[in-house]
């Protein structure tokens, strides 16, 4: 396996690098914790778990620049390509193979709606992502209550890295995502969609210690513009 490089971008933005770059979720202008700009962004391939403008975020704006390829559910590419920017759509469980990584679209528990859009777009369902990339298998799971199949999920792909959101409200807490890390069964957790705003404040560190008092995996806190390299 080769390497792969893993920086976090606040909220549930992540820039994995290998051979080709992909950008997940870039909620990068209007995000108060965001490291970058979106015109420092040039990656190869943006993936996008729903339309909710804190993940969608500045995609458009990025694909216009850039003529990266754009992954996301159909009613969303709908949307991005009716703005002039080629997006691919897909579907849960289905698979693409582009820029030689690999992206199957899983379940996640949320709603989902275009609100760039005024709302005038369907926004389809959320979704999680499994990416192969490397050699290497990393679960975004996009925003997510917890959810039974996550066990499925960890059986069908062994993720080695789980991106897992945490704040609550939206989304999975602690607690929720805690047993969420006992049915995917990673070797390494990242917590996101956490303390970018204050309706969503948690402390990572109370979700490390959760974590490992009772399962094997390790929790990478990191802080935005941190990178990892497996």
């Amino acid at each position: 396996m080769a390497g792969v490089k893993i920086t976090w971008l606040g909220h549930s933005a992540f820039l994995l690098e290998a051979e080709k770059k992909l950008l997940i979720d870039p909620f990068i202008s209007g995000n108060p914790i965001a490291p970058c700009s979106p015109e420092e962004m040039n990656p190869d391939v943006i993936a996008v778990t729903h339309g909710h403008r804190d993940h969608l975020g500045d995609t458009i704006e990025i694909g216009k620049r850039t003529g990266c390829r754009i992954i996301s559910i159909h009613e969303v590419a709908n949307y991005i390509k009716s703005k002039g920017v080629f997006a691919e759509g897909m579907n849960k469980g289905g698979t693409v193979h582009v820029e030689g990584i690999k992206l199957t679209m899983t379940e996640a528990l949320h709603s989902s709606s275009i609100d760039a859009s005024g709302f005038s777009f369907d926004g389809g369902c959320p979704a999680g992502f499994i990416i192969r990339i490397n050699g290497h298998s990393i679960y975004h799971a996009g925003d997510t209550g917890i959810f039974g199949d996550m066990q499925l999920i960890g059986e069908l792909y062994e993720p080695e890295i789980a991106l897992l959101p945490i704040g609550d409200r939206f989304t999975m807490g602690i607690k929720e995502a805690a047993k969420a890390v006992e049915l995917i069964r990673p070797e390494i957790v990242i917590p996101m969609h956490y303390n970018t705003f204050d309706v969503i404040s948690q402390d990572p560190l109370e979700f490390k210690q959760a974590v490992e008092s009772k399962t094997g995996a390790k929790v990478i806190i990191m802080q935005p513009g941190q990178s990892i390299e497996l």
